[in-house]
């Protein structure tokens, strides 16, 4: 495949420094590679002969899997690292587990760690390329590129698109990457939730914040809802989930003031009845599914244009 060369990075550690040249030439990519997947045959020798390390941290379902199937259907050979099974419950820091597999000979590491800047820690002393699958709270940059190219997909467009980002904005690293990768291509963004969920810093972003949700509601071409982090809080910032779910939950009353075209998307995972109901996580205009099968697409685009010797260059 050929990429316009926008993206000469040995590491990708969020979309905050991402210009929208680069964002753009993943997207591009991505779109390539969506098409591997839907051959019978899911499998190109593109990285054949390098190894991809997942280190994680953190559980994952959605984004372990994938970067490990983008990695298998590019060729390359997949380590998945396992915390619970590894050094690390001995005491083994970040840093030395991160030399010691390097001294393996790996080319790319996927890191997913509860510390917000683990994978740029990694970055400055590793050899390897890192791709940052999660810090914290800080950013999630796959999962924005990939929403960002889902949201392409259906609309044929990103500039002027009016997003919606509905719950935990405080808590989620998603929303961050979100909103710098959708700013810095000119989408328009509004966040909604409770006054204890959404950080002070959110206009200094560029972005709206509102509190209502249901006139923010007739505004939006995309509504993102995110789950509440009750494993990131400490309790007290809402009464209940069911006060939750009647202000902030996206249900059949709520999506009907919508406009027809609005395309809903989440993250996972979801908590259904909470901040989303089951009719309407499962209902047409739900890209829920469609966001996990895109994630696998802009994964092989990432550990395609982050590998050795392929910025820019064309892999067949």
């Amino acid at each position: 495949m050929e990429t316009d060369g926008h993206f000469a990075r040995k590491d990708l550690l969020g979309l905050e420094d991402l210009s929208s040249e680069e964002i753009l030439t993943v997207l591009q990519a991505a779109k390539s590679f969506q098409e591997i997947s839907r051959r019978e045959v899911k499998k190109v020798p593109t990285l054949r002969g390098q190894t991809v390390i997942n280190l994680f941290y953190e559980p994952s379902t959605r984004t372990r899997t994938s970067f490990e199937l983008a990695a298998k259907r590019l060729s390359a050979d997949v380590v998945n690292f396992t915390v619970s099974e590894s050094s690390a419950v001995k005491g083994e820091t970040l840093v030395d587990t991160a030399r010691n597999i390097e001294s393996m000979h790996s080319d790319i590491i996927v890191v997913r760690h509860p510390v917000s800047g683990a994978p740029h820690l990694l970055a400055r002393i590793v050899k390897s390329a890192v791709i940052n699958a999660g810090d914290g709270t800080h950013e999630h940059p796959s999962q924005g590129l990939l929403d960002l190219f889902t949201i392409q997909e259906h609309k044929g467009k990103l500039e002027g698109l009016k997003v919606l980002i509905v719950g935990d904005i405080s808590h989620s690293r998603v929303a961050r990457s979100n909103i710098y990768g959708m700013r810095t291509l000119g989408l328009q963004v509004t966040v909604c939730g409770p006054p204890t969920l959404i950080p002070v810093e959110m206009e200094r972003m560029g972005v709206r914040v509102t509190y209502d949700f249901d006139d923010a509601l007739t505004k939006t071409d995309v509504i993102m809802m995110l789950r509440i982090q009750m494993e990131r809080q400490h309790g007290g910032l809402y009464p209940s989930l069911r006060e939750y779910a009647r202000l902030f939950g996206l249900n059949r009353d709520r999506l009907n003031r919508a406009k027809p075209d609005v395309l809903i998307m989440h993250p996972g995972p979801v908590n259904r009845g909470v901040e989303i109901s089951p009719e309407i996580a499962d209902c047409t205009r739900s890209l829920i599914l469609e966001q996990v099968s895109n994630g696998v697409a802009v994964r092989m685009a990432l550990l395609y244009l982050l590998s050795r010797g392929a910025y820019g260059k064309a892999a067949h």
